[in-house]
This record gives C-alpha cells, structure tokens and sequence, in this order.
C-alpha cells in the first residue's frame, strides 16, 4: 500500500500521480491521510485501482470516477461521484448535497446520510443510501437506481424520466410527474441486484416502495401547464 499524507503533500501532487498511473501498474492501493476537506481529491481516476481516504474530503471527491474503487472513512463535501462513470465510491459517513450527481454508471453507496438532490439528473449510476435523503433528491433523473433504505425530504423525484427510486422509509412529498408505482418482478430483481452489489443482501426486497415517472410531463399539454 502506498501511502499519502496531504499535511505533507498537495492534492495536485496525488492526482497527478494517480492519472500517471500506466495501465498495467502494480501500484494498486494507496491509502490518503489528512484530507483535511481538500477539493477535487482523486477525482478523474481511470484505472482499476483502489484509493482509501481516512478523513473527511470536500467538494467533488471522487468526481468523473472510472473503474476505480474509491472508500471514504469519513464525510464528503458536495457533489460526491459527480458525473461517475464506473467503478465504486463507498462513503463510511454522511455526504452533502448533490451526492452521484450525473452520473453514468458504478456504484456509490453512501452509508449515512445525503443531502439535498442526491442523484441529481442521475443518468444510469446506481445510488444506494444506508439513512435518508435531502429535498429535491432524483430531480431530472433519467435512469438508474437510487435505493433508499431511511427517509426521502420533500418534492422526490421532481420531473423524473425512467430511473427508479426504492424507499423503505417514509417519503415527505412526491414532485411533477413523480408516481408512487407497483414493483414489478423486473423490479424486484432490479433492486435486489443493486443491494447485493452494495453487500446488503440481506435486506429484503419487500420492505421498500417504488417510485417512478408517471410520463405526463414528456411532451407539452396545456392541461399540466402548472407542474413545469
């Protein structure tokens, strides 16, 4: 293991490093201490390797993640994962707003709680929340899985398209065009791939409700002109 130390080092120095990395490297876990909330941190990874950070990262930790497995033992700032496109990002703590935001692909499981517009215009990244979620979470999302094992804050799902949001807890209001739905056995077996990736296996299937576009809002009616 290769080991960091941001007291001591700077956070371009790091990310350099790790984009430098050639494709068939040896150099495959690094450990990262005293993040001491930089920004940007291992963001733009391209290559299988595995990057702990014991500490608390900013904004954009993990940002355009590909392949790489990223773990946090601490809490991120805003726009964890954003615009991820493979791999995985495992948060040990809560993250801020804008969790998974964009994002493509991979896996990011946020074992605390997130903030407001987790999963933001999610557009095929599976998301799974161990607590509950912020306002305005899944806003614009276009596909992909968000799996919420506690609470949804207000306005959920608002101008969904065809991405799937699992809650088991309680959810404080639906946006536009945003419907409770039946899960289907697609579904089920959906969602229960996703809590296998996210080594929860054990949690069942039955104890979450679904929620999804109810495609009102697709093409333009005067009728639904109060919920654009």
């Amino acid at each position: 293991m290769i080991t960091v130390d941001l007291a001591q080092d700077t956070v371009r120095s790091l990310n350099s490093r790790l984009h430098q990395l050639p494709a068939d490297t040896n150099e495959r876990l690094w450990r990262v201490v005293n993040p001491k909330g930089a920004h940007a941190l291992c963001a733009g990874l391209t290559l299988p390797i595995e990057v702990v950070i014991d500490g608390h990262p900013g904004y954009y930790c993990a940002g355009m993640n590909k392949e790489a497995t990223v773990v946090v033992n601490g809490h991120c700032g805003v726009g964890l994962a954003e615009n991820m496109m493979s791999g995985e990002v495992r948060v040990k703590g809560n993250a801020s707003d804008a969790a998974g935001a964009t994002g493509r692909g991979g896996l990011l499981v946020i074992e605390g709680d997130a903030g407001l517009r987790c999963g933001i215009s999610m557009k095929g990244i599976d998301i799974v929340v161990k607590g509950s979620i912020g306002p305005m979470s899944a806003f614009m999302a276009q596909s992909g899985n968000l799996v919420v094992l506690g609470d949804a804050g207000e306005a959920l799902g608002d101008s969904i398209y065809e991405a799937r949001l699992f809650v088991r807890g309680n959810v404080a209001s639906l946006g536009a065009d945003c419907i409770a739905k039946q899960m289907e056995a697609e579904d089920r077996a959906t969602l229960a791939g996703v809590l296998a990736k996210a080594e929860l296996a054990g949690v069942s299937v039955d104890e979450f409700k679904l929620y999804g576009s109810a495609r009102r809002l697709y093409h333009f009616h005067v009728d639904n002109v109060d919920s654009y």
